[in-house]
């Protein structure tokens, strides 16, 4: 069951913001802004029906998918950087915020996909919270960096029914280099921990549609196929071979990519070859692999 947040609670969250790894400290109820930019107010970009998720995400009627602005990282080749680092989007009260959750209910979504949520956790749980009392029946999947704090699993353990996360980097220099973030491989370890022990195995409806689970996405980047090895072999050392994983080719050079000549290209059919080869050989059995797509 969900847990309303207190208000002395709600309010403790954003005048001293801890809700990343980065812990800003900031009050973003007076107006401060931490590394995120992110204020007092729900942010969103975008929300709509998204069919270009997983399959058991998308199914046949979309994925309510609700895009935040701002973000936590500064990911160099960002795809959707108008959104995580200009901050392009409109900002909701909670009341306005719930409007957006019955909208996509009513228009057949699956779920309520969460992309990027962490700065705006405290609104969203209330959000939800009421929402859930007035009759939103859908799942709720944050889709996340995987570079979490304890602190965030903490706060939304109680009302995320999926986990969609990146497992980006195994080399916590290309971590800092390419996203401005330290410790990454620790922090996604410590946070996949957490959310493995307490979320249940992959359960989907009899139309195959997840309601609850985690789906851990690896994301393969240019010339660097070492990180993408090492990452499948820690993932398969930690959780073992029965986990779900997403392989995803999808990237191409968007935002500062270009300043990072090794960065500055889509990946090639032997690269994609590489990784799936050593994806077979590790064992894994569950999961998607994307296809690959030539120009």
């Amino acid at each position: 069951m969900i847990q309303q947040l207190k208000r002395d609670s709600f309010n403790s969250l954003l005048e001293n913001c801890k809700l990343c790894p980065r812990e800003c400290n900031v009050n973003r109820l007076a107006g401060e802004l931490g590394f995120c930019k992110s204020g007092a107010k729900i942010k969103v970009a975008s929300s709509a029906i998204h069919r270009g998720e997983e399959p058991p995400i998308s199914g046949t009627h979309g994925s309510g998918t609700i895009f935040f602005s701002n973000c936590n990282s500064q990911c160099v080749y960002c795809q959707n950087y108008p959104i995580s680092q200009l901050g392009y989007g409109t900002e909701y009260s909670i009341e306005e915020f719930i409007k957006i959750l019955f909208s996509l209910q009513n228009k057949g979504a699956h779920n309520i996909n969460l992309v990027t949520p962490v700065p705006y956790t405290p609104m969203i749980k209330e959000a939800v919270y009421i929402a859930k009392k007035n009759g939103l029946k859908l799942p709720i999947i944050m889709n996340i960096l995987g570079w979490e704090s304890l602190y965030f699993a903490d706060l939304v353990l109680d009302f995320t029914d999926v986990f969609l996360v990146d497992v980006r980097y195994a080399d916590d220099q290309l971590a800092e280099k390419y996203s401005n973030i330290k410790d990454y491989v620790s922090i996604n370890k410590k946070f996949l921990n957490k959310i493995i022990a307490e979320i249940p195995q992959q359960k989907c409806d009899k139309d195959g549609i997840i309601q609850a689970g985690i789906i851990i996405r690896h994301l393969v980047l240019p010339n660097n196929l070492n990180n993408s090895i090492q990452a499948l072999r820690n993932l398969k050392e930690w959780f073992g071979t029965e986990i779900y994983i997403s392989l995803m080719n999808q990237y191409f050079p968007a935002y500062k990519a270009s300043d990072y000549p090794e960065l500055n290209r889509r990946l090639t059919i032997e690269e994609w070859t590489e990784i799936l080869t050593e994806f077979k050989n590790l064992g894994f059995k569950n999961g998607w692999i994307q296809e690959f797509e030539t120009d």
